[in-house]
């Protein structure tokens, strides 16, 4: 049987990260999506300019109606919309720490305003990431996260102090100083000390969705048995390969293919 992994974050309309490459991933990969939306967002493929977020009791209903009647093998965070929701979220997954858990803490977008998003980071990093077994944030929601601290390793060491067990932090988002613009340098943080790099060549386009489609398809893996550096591995190959594959379908960001293997079959 395919393991059902729940997917909790916002819906995309343009379908290029979300719920949507979240069902595309795991699907893809294996597994079976079932689904709770934290926001309905407004956006195309340039950027998002709002969203509305789902009432934090029907969340709450939805997640314990999937909880109690599926035999969910691993769980995906992405867009938590307000700290009502991360409130409910942490309630519903309190309960249930045998299921692995990793959170896309999505941070960035419109709405909101720069104290609600302080806020929001606090309520994440306090309620959420010390459930997670794994957390992916790139390098500038990481700082998000724990704005007290400048340097990566001091931010992990934060994070790893208050539970997360497993920082992947993605370099995506911005070269640091004195590293090739021609790699991408990720990360791996471990809970007493262990660092371990997955670097890989940069690609030439700004990609919407990437982010979502690797944290799911780390997610399957670790809900299919993987390790959790081979699924971090496969994790990558896989993203690598569906932004290959991608396109720009509009005239903003390319999206990735996550359905790449399954065209594959049918020419």
């Amino acid at each position: 049987m395919r393991p059902i992994i729940l997917a909790i974050g916002g819906h995309d309309p343009t379908g290029g990260a979300g719920i949507q490459a979240d069902i595309e991933t795991i699907g893809q990969l294996g597994g079976q999506a079932v689904t709770i939306p934290t926001a309905i967002t407004l956006q195309n493929s340039h950027q998002v300019v709002g969203f509305e977020p789902v009432a934090a009791h029907l969340l709450s209903q939805q997640g314990r109606m999937l909880l109690e009647e599926f035999p969910i093998a691993a769980i995906k965070i992405g867009m938590v919309a307000n700290v009502e929701n991360c409130e409910a979220i942490q309630a519903l997954l309190r309960p249930h720490p045998e299921i692995p858990l990793l959170i896309d803490p999505v941070l960035a977008g419109g709405g909101g305003g720069t104290l609600s998003r302080r806020a929001l980071a606090e309520s994440i990093r306090t309620r959420l990431l010390p459930l997670a077994m794994l957390s992916t944030p790139n390098r500038s929601e990481l700082q998000q996260l724990v704005p007290e601290e400048e340097d990566l390793e001091a931010c992990a060491s934060a994070l790893h102090a208050i539970g997360c067990h497993n920082l992947l932090v993605t370099g995506t988002d911005h070269p640091l100083p004195g590293e090739s613009t021609a790699q991408v340098y990720h990360q791996l943080y471990q809970k007493g000390g262990a660092v371990h790099p997955f670097n890989s060549p940069r690609l030439p386009h700004h990609y919407h969705g990437s982010g979502c489609t690797l944290s799911s398809a780390i997610t399957t893996r670790i809900a299919q048995g993987a390790p959790l550096q081979q699924a971090i591995m496969d994790g990558l190959a896989f993203t690598r390969e569906s932004l290959q594959h991608g396109s720009q379908p509009a005239e903003g960001q390319y999206f990735p293919h996550r359905l790449f293997r399954q065209q594959a079959e049918y020419k």
